[in-house]
């Protein structure tokens, strides 16, 4: 793997190991582990947390869902994959020795200036979508590799007056959005694009929070798109 580092076809080296298993049962005692940005070469299962920062209305009607803010991060030009791309505020792979809660506080206090005690009172795991996709620096040589991935999905409710504030140098900086502005975002032609991996989680929300109705055409074909790669 070092080789392949030295070589170029490796890139984003993190020096964080993933654990390789057949299923995230088996994550606190994997078959061995590999470095992160090597393990789409074997085409191993990865598994990630994303967090969707959503901000309630000032009256504090946390179910009022579709007047909602989302926080939404922009990467740093420095990022060797997606440069100056939208995200979510918080997300990250998930790392052999953590359970996913322990991640979610250690991404979030990491990444946004998140307090701890801020998470877990905030928190709500929101199930989890996958996919595969082949891609790489060398696919249009005919050896791409081949990503399957397991994000698990959270809410993450923030108070009014919380502003998040970027720490590890991957975030140029965080602002809001509108669930309207998010929808419009969704369309493939957006100008201004968010990194590829946060587009399922950020539709799974739209459809859990009734922004896109289910009389949409194409409901229930998104619906099984979010969950069609292998799941387990």
């Amino acid at each position: 793997m070092e080789h392949l580092r030295e070589t170029g076809y490796i890139t984003g080296w993190r020096d964080e190991m993933y654990p390789v298993v057949e299923n995230f049962e088996e994550v606190s005692n994997p078959v061995f582990l590999i470095e992160r940005a090597a393990s789409s070469l074997l085409g191993i299962l990865e598994y990630g947390v994303h967090i969707n920062g959503i901000v309630m209305p000032q009256d504090g009607n946390i179910i009022d869902r579709k007047n909602a803010k989302m926080w939404m991060a922009r990467r740093s030009k420095t990022k060797s994959k997606f440069p100056g791309y939208l995200d979510h505020i918080v997300a990250g792979g998930q790392p052999a020795g953590l359970s996913l809660m322990e991640n979610v506080v250690k991404e979030c206090t990491e990444e946004a200036g998140i307090p701890p005690e801020l998470t877990k009172k905030g928190i709500q795991p929101a199930g989890a979508i996958s996919y595969e996709s082949y891609g790489g620096k060398f696919k249009d040589d005919e050896e791409g590799v081949m990503s399957r991935v397991v994000l698990f999905c959270f809410d993450l409710v923030l108070p009014y007056d919380f502003v998040p504030t970027a720490h590890d140098g991957e975030v140029d900086y965080f602002f809001q959005w509108e669930m309207k502005d998010i929808a419009k975002s969704m369309d493939p032609l957006y100008e201004d694009p968010i990194k590829p991996n946060c587009y399922p989680v950020i539709i799974d929300f739209l459809m859990r929070s009734g922004c896109i109705s289910p009389d949409s055409p194409k409901y229930l074909d998104v619906l099984r798109t979010l969950r069609s790669g292998s799941c387990t």
